[in-house]
């Protein structure tokens, strides 16, 4: 999955002759996962229909401020566009642009809404060679880079006035390429590695039955996401789940036992710099699995139980480097008990939750949570989705990171 996946992107596009280039950047950018609104300059449409764009981004596209035609259409609100991005690109810039942006005219759509932008925005030069090496052209970059606007650069190749050089606009498989290396390298948690437990386990009791529990994995597999779409490199390992998972940084490893669990955490658990184990470990196994499916009797069936190794006490015992955070699931004594297994299980961080509170807990889309650390400092949360509760979990994290 793309570092793109659900980035709103605001695609500004000026009338030079890349702008053709500028339909497969929009399709490019979709297949990405993201989300793509295009601003036209009014030149531009002699290069590139709105039809086109407004087709392969399945957004309305924007080049007026109102509709000189429909007196009661509503303005093109700027200010809500340049809100609306997560990013901002102008590709093709042209020289006549970048001088606008440089200098703060405003006298169309698309310069009024990159004045209003929060958002980084990235542009694209295109333009020919003579003009590309004008001395007005460089005070241009330069000045729009000193703003904090980031340059995709011009390439050198053949130009629409058949001179060969510098000033051909970068492709749009480079300029997404660009933008997602340009993302990574400025993500929180770019260079670190996590280990993150999720799910059940199963403790075989014969060949078909099994001793677990409800967990679904889906707080685990919220967690494993976050932290990759903030540049962590994620070994999930995950008991048996219906969830899914794409994403280049996450590397999924599946169990079945706590057994399987521990020696596949044991296995990373050197190599990284946090572990977050949020899995619903059985405590306890038979002792003695049947070979052979056991029949139903009249008599009660009776099965010895033995505690299984547990795991977070285990890296507890060994952590050296690591950032070690717990899951307690209670249902009374909640934070006595999460507080001690912070000072049993040598924890920097425990995530509390309670099966009292309505909404957290097994194979819901919410969760309810309090972050206590190794200081017996907490922090209480609402009720939020799994997802919301993940990003403050990483969050949360980040900060111990980086004290």
């Amino acid at each position: 999955m793309s570092v793109l996946s659900g980035k709103k992107v605001l695609l500004g596009v000026t009338a030079g002759i890349a702008a053709y280039k500028t339909a497969n950047l929009v399709r490019l950018f979709i297949k990405s996962g993201a989300e793509v609104k295009v601003v036209m300059t009014p030149a531009s449409k002699d290069f590139i229909t709105p039809l086109t764009l407004s087709t392969l981004s399945k957004n309305p596209v924007h080049s007026t401020f109102y509709d000189t035609e429909d007196e009661n259409e509503l303005w093109n609100n700027h200010v809500d566009l340049g809100l609306w991005a997560d990013l901002m690109i102008i590709a093709p810039a042209t020289a006549n642009t970048l001088s606008k942006m440089t200098n703060g005219t405003c006298d169309n759509l698309l310069l009024a809404t990159y004045l209003s932008a929060k958002c980084p925005v990235y542009f694209a030069p295109a333009m020919d060679l003579d003009m590309y090496k004008h001395p007005s052209t460089k005070v241009s970059l330069d000045s729009l880079q000193e703003f904090g606007n980031i340059m995709i650069p011009a390439t050198s190749g053949e130009l629409a006035s058949g001179l060969v050089g510098e000033g051909r606009m970068a492709e749009p498989e480079d300029i997404v390429s660009f933008i997602e290396r340009d993302i990574v390298s400025k993500l929180p948690l770019k260079g670190k590695k996590i280990l993150i437990t999720a799910g059940p386990t199963y403790e075989a009791i014969d060949p078909v039955r099994f001793i677990g529990n409800h967990s679904s994995g889906k707080m685990g597999f919220e967690i494993a996401k976050t932290a990759a779409n903030l540049g962590a490199e994620v070994y999930l390992v995950s008991g048996p789940s219906h969830q899914k998972v794409t994403h280049s940084l996450i590397h999924r490893i599946d169990v079945k036992s706590a057994q399987d669990m521990y020696n596949a955490c044991h296995k990373y658990y050197n190599d990284v710099d946090v572990a977050i184990l949020s899995a619903a470990v059985a405590d306890y196994r038979p002792k003695n699995v049947a070979s052979q499916k056991i029949k139903k009797k009249d008599a009660s069936l009776t099965i010895e139980l033995e505690p299984t190794q547990d795991i977070l006490k285990s890296l507890g015992e060994i952590k050296q480097k690591q950032l070690l955070v717990g899951f307690a699931l209670e249902t009374n004594n909640e934070e006595e008990n999460a507080k001690s297994k912070i000072e049993r299980k040598n924890l920097d961080l425990i995530v509390l939750n309670s099966l009292r509170d309505k909404g957290a807990g097994f194979a819901t889309d919410t969760n309810k949570i309090t972050i206590i650390d190794a200081d017996f400092s907490k922090k209480s949360f609402e009720l939020k989705s799994k997802k919301e509760v993940s990003e403050d979990i990483i969050n949360e994290i980040i900060q111990k990171l980086n004290a």
